[in-house]
């Protein structure tokens, strides 16, 4: 039934939906107007057939279809069926689908496509400082960061941090929240190491070389700081958070970067190089491995190993065949020296990637190479680059909606886009009026939102003409209450103010959609006349068909002759191992032997040497039955490759009418076809068509 559904959907027609004053009524039904632009949207997008010629005949008929049509989502609607439960949630699910792609800014998502892929065609080695701070920290909190990581940036610039500097950072750092709790607990152990980084940045304002470098290990919060250095080797679009990935391809080579903010934290970075993306490589390799705590001799004879190795791929021998045998690294000398496909990224050593990606052709192979773990030889198999923008645009999509940074930019756009389009006005002064009636209940979240009742429900926000007031602020306040301890109640509240101006210019725009795009109307209305469509002719044809027992045994009474058995035979089957028992079953069926007598004697040696089928068997459904159709047994034996088969034919049936449970599924079909035809001619008597044919005459 769930197909019939798909199948009603997919033949439902479409409408143009917006009429004008120069669109006249092409027909009524019922005097309900349907206007040209309907009934000609529907004829184009159903009439697109190449064999079918745009002619006045092929439009004519053409209206019986669509007056049907139209009548059977007017009876659906007089019966109530668009209101019921299921059909409105399974829309609703459908709309929400439907309104996805228009509900961020399109132009926003097609240049974030384009921009990934421009970045893709290059790689960027960069290295960065990470100053942490929690997405949802306090303004005092992110304020402390902030300033922590701009003198650090200051000082990378050979900028000092003045005493005034340092004066105006305690005092932000002995108000930040850390540091508040652990001076109240007697513990002064982050504010004198917090104090202490900010003082030791004057002597790195003192230093000559990679001031970056040296900074990184002693500042940087990210975990294994001290040992990177910071260093994210190479990476491209994708690979980094979005914020970090823009700071990245801002900044100049050989740059510091602005102060950037992710999810993580506050961040700078150098860039250090750009080059063009070199892709993913698939290689294999013979490996001649230092062993640990190697000695000089010991990485001498790796040395003359793999050398002996060269010298044989040098004379012919297969690369594949030398790993096998050669290679230490066991992980890929079975594969024949295969490795995973690998880019480069600094997850293998800079002189293994570089000899790697210096061949120039498939099945190259490099010389003798060292790395800090042995001696390689490399052979290229394939290199993957980047494909041209159209062979991955789908790709791009999926990437950039899997994106958290990439993903919000359509729909930050759109919010403004919206607001500026339906003349967004704000009164900021009447939002912070609910502070008088938020207290710390709402922190532990058994506030009430009737409390805001007394404010007066002035205006917070215009969009549209559709005011925004108080109370509806309140209701949504109460709606994103949850237990928060230690809050800032008026910076929680301005969160949530935010996350509700975003939800209602959003839910705003979905309301208009119907409005602003033909298509989605169209799509839209396709889809809901295809739901109440199928719902219809279920309840009045394909259901009742197979509920209605009574009626359809009366339809079958009187239909009875149609559904007859052509002549049949009953046969019995006597499958035999050889020919001798063939000649037994013969013997034993002219003594009138009966069936169970047979086998019982028969089988007393082996149950192998005859077993029975007892089958009905229609004229020309087996050739070995029709050469043998008469009452009696079979003259001859029927044999093949295993065994002698003796036939015998008990009856032959003469045609005759099937009962209604051996026809059941063809008169269930043949029942719904006449319910349809019913129905049908119920609807045509039921809504009356009058056509304008000087309108008709019109439609091109």
């Amino acid at each position: 039934m769930k197909n019939k559904r798909v199948v009603a959907a997919a033949f439902v027609m479409a409408y143009a939906g917006f009429a004008t004053a120069q669109d006249p009524v092409v027909m009524t039904i019922n005097d309900k107007p349907i206007k040209r632009s309907e009934f000609e949207a529907v004829y184009h997008k159903n009439n697109n057939n190449k064999d079918v010629t745009n002619n006045a005949k092929s439009v004519k008929e053409y209206v019986d279809l669509f007056s049907l049509y139209k009548s059977k989502v007017f009876e659906a609607e007089s019966l109530g069926l668009d209101t019921v439960r299921t059909f409105k949630s399974e829309l609703a699910g459908y709309r929400r689908q439907l309104a996805a792609p228009y509900l961020t800014d399109r132009n926003t998502n097609d240049n974030l496509l384009t921009e990934a892929y421009e970045r893709m065609k290059t790689e960027v080695r960069a290295s960065h400082i990470l100053i942490k701070i929690d997405e949802t920290a306090l303004p005092k909190d992110t304020l402390e960061a902030w300033t922590r990581t701009n003198l650090i940036r200051n000082a990378i610039l050979g900028k000092a941090a003045s005493p005034s500097d340092i004066s105006a950072y305690e005092k932000l750092l002995k108000n930040s929240t850390d540091v508040i709790r652990q001076l109240k607990g007697k513990d002064s152990a982050l504010y004198k190491k917090r104090m202490k980084e900010v003082k030791d940045l004057t002597e790195l304002t003192k230093e000559s070389g990679d001031r970056f470098n040296s900074a990184a290990p002693k500042f940087s919060e990210e975990p294994g700081a001290a040992e990177t250095k910071g260093d994210l080797n190479y990476f491209s679009a994708f690979d980094m958070v979005y914020p970090f990935e823009n700071a990245v391809y801002a900044t100049k080579q050989g740059e510091v970067s602005n102060i950037v903010r992710s999810r993580f934290g506050y961040h700078i970075l150098k860039v250090y190089d750009v080059r063009p993306m070199r892709g993913e490589i698939t290689v294999e390799h013979i490996m001649a491995k230092f062993p640990k705590n190697a000695t000089d001799q010991d990485k001498a004879n790796a040395k003359t190993k793999i050398d002996e190795i060269y010298g044989k791929l040098k004379a012919g021998q297969n690369f594949e065949d030398l790993a096998r045998q050669f290679s230490d690294d066991k992980q890929s000398s079975e594969r024949g020296g295969l490795m995973q496909p690998f880019k480069s990224n600094g997850r293998w050593p800079k002189s293994f990637e570089d000899a790697a990606y210096a061949l120039k052709k498939d099945n190259d192979y490099s010389e003798p190479i060292m790395t800090p773990h042995g001696w390689h030889i490399i052979k290229r198999l394939s290199v993957k680059t980047l494909p041209p923008y159209a062979d991955i645009k789908t790709e791009l999509k999926n990437r950039v909606s899997r994106d958290n940074g990439r993903s919000q930019m359509g729909r930050v756009a759109l919010i403004e886009r919206v607001k500026k389009e339906n003349g967004f006005k704000e009164n900021l002064k009447n939002r912070d009026e609910l502070m008088k009636v938020l207290d710390s209940t709402y922190l532990k979240a058994t506030w009430k939102a009737e409390s805001a009742a007394k404010l007066g429900n002035k205006e917070i926000f215009n969009l549209g003409g559709k005011s925004y007031t108080q109370n509806d602020f309140a209701k949504f306040l109460e709606t994103q209450m949850s237990f928060r301890q230690n809050a800032d109640i008026g910076a929680v509240m301005k969160g949530i103010y935010k996350t509700w101006v975003d939800e209602s210019v959003v839910a705003y725009e979905d309301s208009q959609l119907e409005k602003k795009y033909v298509e989605f109307a169209n799509l839209y209305r396709e889809y809901r006349d295809g739901i109440l469509l199928f719902d219809l002719t279920d309840q009045k044809v394909w259901s009742k068909a197979v509920k209605d027992t009574a009626g359809l045994r009366v339809f079958y009474e009187k239909n009875r002759n149609n559904y007859m058995w052509d002549e049949r035979a009953e046969v019995t089957i006597y499958k035999c191992i050889d020919q001798k028992v063939a000649k037994d079953v013969r013997k034993m069926l002219k003594e009138k032997k009966t069936e169970k007598q047979i086998t019982d004697a028969l089988n007393k040696t082996s149950q192998l040497n005859v077993s029975v089928e007892n089958i009905t068997y229609l004229k020309g459904e087996n050739k070995n039955i029709d050469a043998n159709w008469k009452v009696g047994i079979a003259e001859n034996d029927i044999q093949d490759e295993k065994n002698y088969a003796v036939l015998v034919v008990s009856k032959i049936l003469p045609k005759s009418p099937k009962t209604l449970a051996e026809c059941r599924g063809n008169a269930t079909a043949d029942y719904q076809n006449y319910l349809d035809k019913e129905w049908l001619a119920y609807l045509k008597g039921k809504y009356i068509v009058k056509v304008n044919e000087e309108v008709l005459s019109t439609v091109k």
